[in-house]
């Protein structure tokens, strides 16, 4: 088992070529093929506001669009070519990011996105990371939105709970377990009744056999919620990654998380990689 695809997100923002290098560095690491993908919503407004811009001016935004793209498609390919990496492949798409990505997501092993940041004011979705955690099937990387990353996964901190969510995470993140030099796994205020006597021994032992060097820590009474109990957690480990379920579901065209995935999506400090 291991990512032999990975499908990064290109965007015209300040903050792709952080994404785009970290993309480079993981399919460098698991030899896997690196998949670019720039997708972009067309500019579609109002039959009104068509009828006051005219023709001339929908022209011009269309113009601009194609340079914005051509831009991160060079700026894409002097990074890779920079680093050697040769296995890459650069697609389009004239559609809602989050649909495109979650539709060539399906064909890969990992994505790679950033946190939303709406200070930018791209045309990014602002609920487009939770809407690809929830609907890829596939584990995603989300970078956050400020700092470098020179090591993503050399120390791991895994968010354990008895949730299909968390088995995902757990199990589509192996191939980065492997290679870590430090695993650390956390339950708060785990059950007995659900997690046995020695709460987290169970996930760390099957993590054991599959090579990973682990340990094992529960937090009982945690004082504050779990989000920001992992992100304090986290700090205290010096941890460049976080890898947890992602909990939410779909309700009315609105995406409705869970408390944890909410906190972590607004808020993180250090990459995460999520599944649903």
């Amino acid at each position: 088992m291991g990512y032999k695809t990975i499908l990064v997100h290109i965007d015209p923002g300040k903050r792709c070529a952080v994404r785009v290098d970290a993309a480079i560095r993981l399919a460098r690491e698991h030899d896997a093929h690196l998949v670019a993908l720039f997708a972009a919503a067309p500019f579609d407004p109002p039959g009104y506001v068509l009828a006051e811009m005219g023709a001339a001016v929908i022209e011009v935004q269309k113009r601009a669009a194609e340079k914005a793209m051509a831009r991160a498609e060079s700026e894409f390919t002097r990074q890779a070519s920079a680093a050697g990496l040769r296995n890459v492949e650069w697609r389009t798409a004239s559609d809602d990011p989050a649909d495109a990505m979650t539709l060539h997501a399906r064909y890969a092993d990992l994505a790679v996105i950033g946190q939303t940041d709406l200070a930018e004011g791209s045309n990014i979705p602002a609920d487009f990371p939770e809407r690809l955690v929830l609907a890829a099937g596939r584990p995603v990387l989300v970078l956050p939105s400020a700092g470098s990353f020179p090591t993503i996964g050399k120390r791991i901190l895994v968010a354990w709970s008895l949730t299909r969510e968390a088995t995902r995470a757990v199990t589509d993140a192996i191939p980065l377990l492997r290679l870590a030099d430090t695993v650390h796994v956390m339950a708060v205020n785990p059950r007995r009744d659900e997690h046995g006597d020695v709460p987290g021994a169970d996930i760390g032992l099957y993590l054991a056999r599959h090579g990973v060097r682990v340990q094992v820590k529960t937090d009982q009474g945690a004082e504050i919620d779990v989000g920001n109990e992992l992100l304090s957690r986290a700090a205290d480990l010096d941890a460049d990654l976080i890898v947890m379920g992602g909990y939410g579901h779909s309700r009315l065209k609105e995406w409705v998380l869970g408390g944890a995935t909410r906190t972590i999506l607004g808020s993180m400090t250090v990459p995460v990689l999520m599944s649903h």
